[in-house]
């Protein structure tokens, strides 16, 4: 294929990828933004007041950046991982698989479509935001660097999780068991100041950790980790997921019928 028979192809999978979380736009867009004004209320207003301030910020200061940054990794990894499994459920994949285009095209189109419902849910969750707490951003570069490349992490995750799933059922398995533990354990309702030992050393482990201080020193110029570090974990563990996603899709394995 040419440069320009490639672009169309990426072009036509990502345009695809977008119409179809928009089609279903109440399904996919209004639950999470409804759920995380639940958290806003629920730990901003009631928990929050009580708790007075975290790391010299209002507590719902401190939280919001991680409830914006929560919505971006649910949201680009939900999005890859249900609607590359129901193209392999339907056996639409393999006709991608056998065409001219090439797997790299294909999984950065897929990527591509999970990364824009994954920044749209928090585009619009961070406006919604501004209703609860005040912001200057600390960082522009920062905030926007780290979010784009959290949601390429997790959109990456998400099709790794597709690929190896075999059910309906095993799409929810990582997200349930793995993702929401280390998304709660991860920074973003407390500061892992107040650790100490074992579980301070432990929580350093979680990927997430990063991703959630990073964001919020753009966002508030405050973080338990440094920065720099921060940006090269997630562009490392990016990276490595990259490239065993495409030699997954170049395998073919739990793909061709």
């Amino acid at each position: 294929m040419n440069s320009q028979q490639q672009w169309v192809a990426f072009s036509t999978i990502v345009r695809r990828e977008i119409r179809r979380f928009m089609r279903i736009w109440p399904q996919t867009l209004v639950p999470p933004v409804i759920t995380m004004a639940l958290y806003f209320v629920i730990f901003g207003q009631l928990v929050g007041s009580r708790i007075g301030n975290m790391s010299s910020l209002p507590y719902i200061q401190f939280v919001a950046p991680g409830l914006i940054m929560m919505s971006v990794i649910t949201n680009s990894y939900s999005n890859v991982v249900s609607s590359f499994f129901g193209s392999k459920f339907q056996s639409n994949i393999e006709e991608l698989l056998v065409s001219p285009t090439p797997n790299w095209i294909i999984l950065v189109g897929y990527i591509v479509g999970g990364m824009a419902r994954g920044l749209g849910v928090g585009l619009i969750v961070t406006i919604l935001s501004i209703y609860f707490a005040d912001f200057s951003l600390h960082s522009v570069p920062v905030t926007i660097g780290i979010v784009f490349m959290t949601s390429l992490m997790f959109s990456l995750a998400g099709l790794i999780n597709a690929i190896f799933a075999s059910s309906f059922d095993d799409i929810s398995i990582i997200p349930t068991f793995v993702l929401t533990p280390l998304i709660y354990l991860g920074g973003v309702f407390y500061s892992i100041e107040l650790l100490t030992g074992f579980w301070k050393s432990l929580t350093l482990l979680n990927p997430i950790l990063y991703m959630v201080n990073a964001f919020r020193y753009g966002m508030v110029g405050i973080t338990d980790i440094n920065i720099v570090g921060s940006f090269a974990m997630v562009g490392l563990f990016s990276m490595i997921l990259f490239f065993v996603a495409l030699w997954l899709l170049e395998k073919g394995s739990r793909l061709r019928s």
